[in-house]
């Protein structure tokens, strides 16, 4: 018969950053607001975890059409394990972001003004999408693409 669903919606997305304020003007630049921040500490985040002391920096930013969010987290305590900043696309792991922008170019012109360039090039499928990967910050792969024709 019917299979059970488990999956009611995507929520968020959350990444672990060491500098919360980089990250999050990085994503604000892009057009992301932010929908709130705080700290998250004791029993609920230490039992989430497995992080005994655990405490952490949160912002929670929200695309301009309401749907998933993205949480940007810096831990407090303990300090942050760095992560490698030059991963490329087949690393496993959680390799990108991806938003839809209105205009591509003007996108990475805004976080190359910032310092942010492209992992490769400008890629176009078909008659349908142009992408680019940006290096963001702390090396977090953001897939840039535009709709077009």
């Amino acid at each position: 018969m019917g299979r059970m669903t488990h999956v009611r919606r995507l929520d968020h997305i959350g990444i672990t950053v060491a500098d919360l304020d980089a990250a999050t003007a990085f994503f604000v630049g892009l057009g992301l607001e932010v929908e709130g921040t705080g700290f998250v500490e004791g029993e609920f985040v230490e039992t989430v975890c497995a992080i005994p002391g655990a405490r952490c920096q949160i912002t929670m930013l929200r695309p301009p059409d309401g749907g998933s969010r993205l949480e940007l987290s810096s831990f407090v305590t303990p300090d942050h394990d760095p992560g490698s900043s030059h991963a490329m696309a087949n690393e496993v792991g959680l390799r990108n972001v991806s938003f839809e922008v209105g205009d591509l170019d003007a996108a990475v012109a805004a976080v190359a003004a910032h310092g942010y360039g492209l992992v490769g090039g400008i890629g176009r499928y078909e008659d349908s999408v142009r992408m680019a990967y940006v290096r963001g910050p702390e090396g977090i792969i953001v897939s840039l693409f535009e709709q077009v024709g």
